[in-house]
């Protein structure tokens, strides 16, 4: 079963891409992703400040600058993994270094 770990964290302490790359933790959690012939594909998205709401109401189509969210943890990046099943894919986001200072979702996908 394919799933979709969202990983939320506060973007103003969010580590760069270079950090993230030389992290011994992340460097760790993908090394076992791959070992597990889980990984399908992933991304990190930009900052919320780079972001663009688009809503349709009665025809109109409005636009803003960001999500409306009043949170501090932001959608920060996704993850594409196929598992046997939930549990798999709990122990893979719980492995996720961001799993420890934010948050990672586990959302099951439409097939």
């Amino acid at each position: 079963m394919k799933y979709v770990l969202l990983i939320c964290d506060d973007e103003t302490v969010s580590p760069t891409n270079e950090e993230i790359a030389a992290d011994p933790a992340h460097q760790a959690w993908t090394a076992d992703v791959e070992r597990r012939g889980a990984a399908l594909g992933g991304a990190r998205l930009r900052p919320v400040a780079d972001a663009t709401t688009v809503r349709v109401r009665d025809g109109e189509t409005l636009v803003s600058d960001g999500p409306f969210a009043e949170t501090k943890d932001f959608v920060g990046g996704i993850d594409i993994i196929d598992c046997a099943d939930l549990d798999e894919a709990i122990e893979i986001a719980a492995g996720h270094p961001y799993a420890r200072w934010g948050c990672v979702e586990v959302r099951p996908v439409w097939e």
